[in-house]
């Protein structure tokens, strides 16, 4: 018999770009469970990435079933899901069945770069920038839609005709969790689509028009903590609150407690994120940055987290949440995206870090496992002159190349596989310190410090090598799974699990923190021969 004294808990779903894991948390941050599932990368061909939305599904349930059972936790004891997700990918499923109509297309995949340059040729850039505030680049959702409406049989008739919708990841999510009852995203996701005017908070009408892609396709757009939902009874036997949303860097910006104006966070992963709180104003760059929504918070509906202690569950699936109209941006799309006002950010891509390491391990095979390259780097004192530039889906901040390639230069007889190693670790950090060049100039901010997260941070050297290259300390938490911890945030939030942003940066504390070693003008030497290496991998290949 469920007792309302059990300990209680939120349930993180973090769907990335190589696994899905999920992620139990205690009501003091503490990660109290985990199940990670690896699923396959399809790559048609050269600049291409896929996934089967199926595996991303399978493998997504799959932990988070795993987790409960493992832990001996009921799904009562749940007070509330937080979905977390690779963020540009871009899925269209039948409404009727839920069955994919295609491949997912991933956000590395290169495929519409010839389109992107024929809209920005004619004119449409600085548009989709002052709306959007992303430039027109292959990585973002909104051309993948538009190629897989003009290259999938029947299939722009089909969303003409309001069979299909349209989401990235965690909308897909919601609709499996849900049995379609719930076709929704966050704000954050929606800001990565090149669809949604980040000023008004709705859907752009001219925007979709240009890419002929009808609204019907388009989830509802809402603030990230707020009560999406609740999953079907028959996935985890109790219907559980569907409660927080956001893409994966901008839930850890939040999961790192960068809650006020100026604080940074860079996530290193697959690829590397570095974002900067800017508050309520968006901040627009010169300098090949992007203006994103970070969050938006919302008030809870009801206290969802006590209600269920008393054993009022509403298995209905269609409790919706009603915030006052004052604080409305209302999207014609469905419900309103009610709540405070946006967060912006700055954010500086870069699409290949940890991916780099998986090529020396997976292609190249000089190392067998990720955790080796470190001990590999150094036994060498430096990299001898060899420069790494891992552009294997093209450059991102502060480039913006699409044509760019990987490119290893300086390579003399005496280089071996340990110069390689440390060469693609520096390669991490330099990319890193491009961004944060560009993002102290667009802010008029100056770095104080740079909070960190992310699977490669269990690596001290890289770290040092990070803080020695930005010459500002390098700070990583106690609790690194900051992307899962920002989800459940949110997703706590909404029910009342925690009361406050401020309660929960109270809770955020420091592991390690790296200071700066280097002279400053061996970091500027080291630098400068980075450059000279972007230059030779620039604009290499051709459509």
């Amino acid at each position: 018999v469920y007792s309302g004294r059990m300990e209680k808990y939120i349930l993180a779903l973090d769907q990335g770009t190589t696994s899905s894991r999920a992620i139990l948390f205690d009501a003091a941050g503490t990660v109290r469970g985990i199940e990670q599932q690896e699923f396959p990368q399809i790559y048609p061909q050269p600049g291409w990435v896929e996934h089967a939305p199926e595996d991303i599904w399978e493998s997504q349930f799959a932990v988070a079933s795993r987790v409960l059972r493992k832990n001996a936790v009921d799904s009562l004891q749940i007070s509330a899901i937080g979905i977390t997700n690779q963020r540009e990918t871009t899925v269209v499923w039948e409404r009727a069945t839920g069955r994919p109509i295609a491949n997912a297309i991933v956000w590395q995949d290169r495929r519409t770069a010839a389109r992107c340059e024929a809209l920005r040729a004619a004119g449409h850039a600085a548009m989709f920038r002052e709306r959007t505030g992303l430039p027109l680049d292959p990585y973002f959702s909104g051309t993948k839609l538009e190629w897989l409406l003009d290259n999938v049989g029947g299939l722009r008739a089909r969303a003409d005709e309001g069979e299909l919708a349209f989401g990235t990841i965690d909308s897909f999510l919601m609709w499996r969790l849900s049995d379609g009852r719930i076709h929704a995203t966050d704000v954050s996701n929606a800001a990565r689509t090149l669809l949604f005017n980040i000023v008004t908070g709705d859907w752009d009408d001219e925007l979709l028009a240009l890419l002929r892609i009808p609204r019907s396709l388009l989830p509802t757009v809402c603030p990230s903590s707020h009560l999406f939902g609740e999953t079907s009874v028959h996935l985890f036997g109790q219907a559980i609150p569907i409660a927080g949303a956001a893409g994966d860097q901008q839930a850890a910006t939040f999961g790192q407690a960068c809650h006020a104006p100026g604080s940074v966070k860079n996530t290193y992963g697959t690829g590397s994120f570095l974002l900067m709180n800017t508050g309520e104003t968006p901040l627009f760059s010169n300098q090949g940055l992007l203006t994103t929504i970070a969050w938006q918070l919302a008030p809870p509906a009801i206290d969802l987290a006590r209600t269920r202690d008393a054993g009022e569950s509403d298995n209905t699936n269609t409790r919706v949440p009603e915030y006052p109209l004052a604080t409305t941006r209302q999207s014609r799309a469905g419900l309103p995206t009610a709540g405070t006002p946006f967060t912006y950010a700055l954010e500086g891509s870069v699409f290949v870090t940890g991916a780099a390491v998986q090529w020396l391990r997976d292609e190249l095979q000089i190392i067998r496992t990720a955790a080796e390259i470190e001990p590999l780097a150094n036994s060498v004192p430096d990299s001898g002159g060899v420069y790494f530039v891992p552009a294997f889906t093209g450059l991102g901040t502060p480039y913006w190349d699409p044509h760019a390639r990987g490119t290893i230069l300086g390579l003399t007889r005496g280089a071996g596989r340990a110069h390689l190693a440390r060469a693609t670790l520096e390669s991490v950090c330099f990319q890193t310190t491009d961004v944060v060049a560009v993002m102290q100039a667009d802010s008029g901010i100056t770095l104080k410090e740079l909070r960190v997260d992310g699977g490669m941070t269990v690596n001290n050297t890289l770290l040092q090598m990070q803080a020695d290259l930005l010459g500002v300390p390098v700070v990583r938490p106690t609790v690194t799974e900051t992307t899962a911890l920002g989800a459940a945030f949110l997703a706590g939030l909404a029910v009342g699990f925690w009361e406050s942003a401020a309660q929960i940066a109270s809770q955020w504390s420091v592991d390690r923190t790296f200071e700066p070693k280097i002279a400053v003008d061996r970091s500027e030497e080291m630098l400068a021969g980075w450059r000279r290496a972007v230059s030779r991998a620039r604009d290499w290949a051709k459509d």
